[in-house]
C-alpha cells in the first residue's frame, strides 16, 4: 500500500501511481494495491471487481460504405 503522502490531496481522492508494470502480462499494479486490467477492468485491494468497461463502436460495413460513396 501507498506510503507516500500528498500535502494537497484530499483522502477521497489521491493521485496514485504504477509501482508493479506487466504489460505482457496485461495488468499493473498501483501504490494503493489496485491491479488494472489492459482490458479496462479493476480487481480491488478488498476484493471487489470493476467490470471491463469498453466503449463500444459501430463500424458500417464495407458494402455500405461503398453504397454511400458511390
Amino acid at each position: 500500500m501507498c506510503s507516500h503522502q500528498f500535502p494537497s490531496a484530499s483522502a477521497d481522492a489521491h493521485p496514485v501511481h504504477v509501482v508493479a508494470a506487466h504489460p505482457e502480462q496485461g495488468w499493473n499494479l498501483l501504490c494503493d494495491g489496485t491491479i488494472v486490467f489492459d482490458d479496462s477492468g479493476e480487481l480491488l485491494p478488498d476484493g471487489r471487481v470493476v467490470d471491463p468497461h469498453r466503449v463500444t463502436v459501430t463500424v458500417p460495413l464495407v458494402a455500405e460504405r461503398l453504397a454511400v460513396a458511390a
